[in-house]
């Protein structure tokens, strides 16, 4: 009986096998006959072999050999049966009734102390994982921080600069309404002295008509009245 099987160890499906060892699966149940004719032994769940990492590596062994498949086999027959002898381990299921415990004092010690290791070791894995898990948790925490001032920051920064946006564009109107205000009292200041220089012309011309009135009926009067002619003058 096989006692080369660790406690809790992985069990194979040929199927898994087959894609572990990169084979197809009748070569599997090819290579699991090769070993059987030669004395290799596998633990079998009534008809069918169930696979253990040891026989994943004699199939690999079969897969790889350059000498006849049975020359191997018998290889790794005589390899297994030195394993065997010279193993000490426990079956690959301890039995939960304290009526099936082992009865040798050696054997129930070392099934304590494998119980004993694994309890210790899934103590360690635990303050591992609790130690991980408060790391994540504080790095999550830091950066959500991190995030949170990065977010506040860029708020701040467009708020600062949509003031800034907000100031200049509120001066750029007000400076554009004060020149357009200027311009606009500079065109009416234009606009009253044009006014002023066309009523000035219209007095010009309108003296100047009258002076010319006065001349023409001067001069059509009889040359003896010339004299008043020359009064227009004086006048």
């Amino acid at each position: 009986m096989r006692r080369d099987i660790q406690p809790n160890e992985r069990a194979f499906s040929s199927k898994e096998v087959a894609e572990e060892v990169g084979i197809a699966t009748p070569t599997v149940r090819k290579y699991g006959q090769i070993l059987e004719r030669n004395g290799y032994e596998f633990l079998k769940d009534g008809d069918r072999r169930i696979f253990v990492q040891s026989d994943i590596v004699a199939l690999i062994a079969l897969r790889d050999t350059d000498k006849p498949l049975d020359d191997t086999a018998k290889d790794l027959v005589y390899q297994q049966k030195e394993r065997l002898e010279g193993s000490n381990e426990t079956e690959i299921a301890i039995p939960d009734t304290y009526g099936n415990l082992p009865h040798d004092a050696n054997q129930l010690k070392e099934v304590l102390m494998f119980l004993v290791n694994e309890l210790a070791a899934t103590r360690d894995m635990n303050v591992q994982l609790t130690n991980d898990m408060s790391q994540l948790k504080t790095t999550v925490s830091r950066l959500q921080q991190d995030h949170h001032v990065i977010s506040s920051s860029i708020g701040n920064s467009t708020q600062k600069t949509n003031a800034k946006i907000e100031k200049l564009t509120e001066q750029q109107n007000t400076h554009y309404e004060t020149l357009l205000q200027q311009e606009k009292q500079k065109s009416e200041l234009l606009q009253k002295e044009i006014q002023n220089m066309r009523d000035e012309q219209k007095k010009e011309w309108s003296s100047q008509n009258d002076f010319n009135k006065r001349l023409e009926e001067a001069i059509q009067k009889p040359k003896e009245k010339w004299g008043a002619l020359f009064s227009i003058f004086r006048k």
